[in-house]
């Protein structure tokens, strides 16, 4: 047999068709690429009646992107006009709103016109006499020229200084923190809250069958302003306004340790020292150290700290590095050693876990460093010297200090 005769007879017996080969049609153009986006964008539109939104959806999310690049390029606008069967093209360019006019005239989706339920169906609404109440309230409590000023003038100028050799710190501001004597910052602004008249008391029911009784106090506060005014404003209303917006300012570092002396056993002239407690932070060059925030060492001292640590960098404890003193209160009449373990039982969950080796190569864990911000570790050291420690816990992970 000839080759054609051959070929005629493998093509004539393919009982499964596996020699149909069917021509493969060419590679499609940018244009015809375009085109058929555009369609996937429109058969979306006419299966949901909207357009595909930038949501997390991620079919929906790469529609919505290809519609916005469309729209981006007039070239490929005005090639696929005759595409749009829905208009999706059809982009009038926004108008800038300068007037209420403006706002009404621009409402494509009528949400602004007149109806028996819209926008402007007010609920929860004061009343008009609620209304000249707070507007009244409001008027009492504005700022007015304080008129002896010049009493506070140096005191402000002495935080401001303090501030910027950090002796004092802002911190989030809490309710908790709002007290007759501190400073806060409210819109960048330095104010003084010099006193506060409590006058009522609210009562509200708990959700239990008894009777939770919890006490709101609230009254006329004499705020200052760094800027030479004075406000008679709510007590309550003042906390909101710095919880909005606002700092609290610590207190100085001296004025936390005479207070420590002044507060604590009865201490007098005559009264001699028994040590110091401190507070250090590292400035280790090891990377696992440098990179850990709020690290701090709480210890104790019989002799001064300055004259402890002079050697901090060829002792374990210090982590083998230099460190630097963030605060020192000296104790008197007491078991220093008993104050610095109330500290570290606080702070317990806290506790930095960390291998550290001598000049010999001998392994340590030191014991005494923790993860807590200083402001936290100061306040600790307040409510330990006003009794009240033991209503609190150290919460690790939102680094704060939590009612029990």
């Amino acid at each position: 047999m000839d080759k054609k005769s051959i070929l005629d007879d493998i093509f004539s017996n393919d009982p499964f068709g596996l020699l149909n080969v069917k021509a493969t049609s060419p590679s499609k153009t940018e244009d015809q690429r375009l085109v058929q986006t555009f369609e996937e964008v429109n058969q979306f539109y006419v299966q949901n009646n909207r357009e595909p939104q930038q949501v997390n959806d991620i079919n929906e999310r790469v529609l919505y992107s290809r519609l916005q690049g469309i729209r981006n390029n007039s070239e490929k606008m005005e090639s696929l006009k005759k595409y749009d069967v829905n208009n999706l093209l059809d982009v009038t360019e926004s108008k800038e709103l300068e007037s209420i006019d403006d706002i009404f005239s621009s409402d494509p989706f009528g949400i602004l016109g007149a109806s028996d339920e819209g926008l402007f169906d007010f609920k929860n609404v004061p009343n008009k006499e609620e209304m000249e109440e707070r507007m009244a309230t409001d008027f009492v409590a504005r700022r007015k020229p304080c008129k002896n000023f010049s009493e506070y003038e140096e005191i402000f100028k002495s935080v401001h200084k303090d501030l910027v050799n950090k002796k004092r710190k802002l911190i989030p501001f809490k309710e908790t923190l709002l007290k007759p004597g501190n400073f806060y910052v409210n819109n960048g602004i330095l104010l003084y809250l010099a006193s506060v008249d409590f006058e009522g008391r609210e009562w509200s029911r708990g959700e239990s069958e008894n009777y939770r009784i919890r006490e709101f106090k609230d009254g006329r506060t004499k705020t200052i302003f760094e800027n030479g005014t004075e406000s008679n404003m709510l007590f309550r209303s003042l906390g909101k306004a710095l919880i909005m917006n606002g700092k609290a300012v610590t207190e100085e570092n001296e004025n936390l340790k005479k207070n420590f002396i002044e507060h604590f056993s009865g201490i007098t002239d005559e009264d001699k020292p028994t040590g110091f407690v401190y507070v250090l932070s590292s400035l280790s060059n090891d990377p696992k150290i440098k990179e850990i925030q709020h690290l701090y060492k709480i210890g104790y001292s019989t002799i001064p700290v300055h004259e402890r640590i002079k050697n901090a960098e060829k002792e374990p404890t210090y982590l083998m590095a230099p460190v630097k003193v963030e605060s020192e209160y000296e104790t008197y009449n007491m078991n220093t050693q008993k104050f610095e373990q109330l500290l570290h039982n606080f702070f317990g969950s806290a506790c930095l876990n960390v291998d550290v080796y001598d000049s010999k190569g001998k392994r340590h864990i030191p014991q005494e460093w923790f993860i807590a911000p200083i402001h936290i570790i100061d306040r600790v050291v307040d409510l330990i010297l006003q009794g009240e420690i033991v209503n609190y816990i150290y919460h690790l992970q939102s680094e704060t200090i939590r009612k029990k």
